[in-house]
């Protein structure tokens, strides 16, 4: 191997993710730029130009794997998934580029024939599970990021995920379809307790998730690159003033604390969504209560409430890395997809880089 550095990129339909891995085996750097790809491809170039900007490498390995081929720009995902291939390929020019097949491992664009592209589509779950089954041998792996919930047991250091797709994964509850920031409230909860008796929400685009966990104050603002629901401001009192449209009730900047009360009953609607699919896994008897949550995503404070809800030891993803050198405001749990394409890319083209993870005095069972 050389001693060029890695790059994985997550390509998904709402941001772009990259992390940093240097030859040491040090993360140097992890970025997240918005970019709704449904309005086109060029969101897609100016995103990771802007991240090449930031990294500022002039040769390195890429490591792709992505999510964005399911949005509505593209006729269908294996249209998505040859376009974003060649897209990546004319922004990354003179580089190393390698797309993660999954199960198939990693292929050179060259090898990529049409039978390929469902091995590639929507698969960044199990590069982040693959990477952690490296190193745990059991435990329950749960990604709760912008949008969407994954949810993967790791038994005898394997993932033992029961579906690949998004339509199986949604079947088996590996994938729910929620998330701590994008997430429109009315998704969430239908119903809810208001003012001591429960009533019916408006079906409405009025509020999103961000809205709820910025009142609840588990919210890192540096985590929101998306738009707000009346593209407003993002305050505390304009994220109370979107949530009360959802009620009907007129907002008073007075009745704040109603608003938080009110926030906190939505947040344990999607709390308890996430924790059903993870006893529904449980239920599989495949670990015990002595094996980790591992939490991962930019909600994963939800999952270590969860696991101490239900009795389950909780470890941050970013427990599993000796080292990384933070520049910016993401760390690897953030951007775990992203990081994990760049260590499986360094275990395969130097299976020792594997030392470089499980940090001293973190005992793993």
């Amino acid at each position: 191997m050389t001693q060029q550095c890695i790059i994985g990129w997550d390509i998904g339909g709402a941001h772009v993710k990259a992390a940093v891995l240097e030859s040491n085996g040090v993360i140097t750097g992890v970025f997240q730029q918005p970019c709704p790809l449904w309005q086109g491809l060029e969101l897609l170039e100016q995103a990771v130009k802007h991240i090449i900007a930031e990294i500022q490498v002039n040769k390195a390995i890429h490591a792709i794997t992505m999510t964005g081929e399911l949005v509505d720009c593209f006729e269908g995902r294996d249209q998505g998934v040859e376009q974003i291939i060649h897209a990546m390929q004319g922004y990354l020019t003179e580089t190393e580029i390698f797309i993660y097949a999954g199960l198939d491992g990693f292929l050179i664009p060259e090898q990529i024939q049409t039978h390929s592209y469902a091995s590639i589509a929507s698969v960044n779950w199990l590069a982040s599970a693959s990477l952690v089954a490296t190193e745990l041998q059991q435990g329950l792996f749960i990604d709760v990021g912008s949008t969407t919930t994954d949810i993967l047991l790791i038994a005898d250091n394997k993932v033992q995920a029961i579906g690949l797709t998004d339509y199986d994964r949604l079947i088996s509850d590996e994938l729910v379809y929620t998330g701590i920031i994008r997430t429109a409230v009315m998704a969430v909860a239908q119903s809810a307790s208001f003012q001591g008796q429960t009533m019916g929400l408006m079906a409405e685009y009025f509020a999103t998730m961000a809205d709820v966990y910025r009142l609840t104050g588990e919210l890192d603002e540096a985590h929101d690159q998306t738009n707000t629901a009346d593209g407003a401001e993002k305050t505390v009192f304009a994220s109370a003033k979107r949530l009360s449209r959802m009620t009907g009730y007129e907002f008073l900047a007075t009745d704040l604390s109603l608003w938080q009360q009110f926030a906190e009953t939505i947040k344990l609607q999607q709390k308890h969504k996430i924790q059903t699919a993870c006893e529904r896994h449980l239920s599989r008897n495949l670990i015990s209560n002595k094996d980790f949550f591992i939490g991962a995503g930019v909600g994963r404070f939800l999952v270590k409430q969860i696991a101490e809800d239900l009795g389950y030891p909780y470890l941050d993803f970013t427990e599993l890395f000796v080292n990384q050198v933070k520049h910016s405001s993401m760390d690897v749990a953030d951007c775990a997809p992203a990081v994990s394409v760049a260590m499986l890319m360094a275990f395969r083209l130097k299976p020792g880089w594997v030392s470089f993870l499980n940090p001293t005095g973190l005992i793993l069972p």
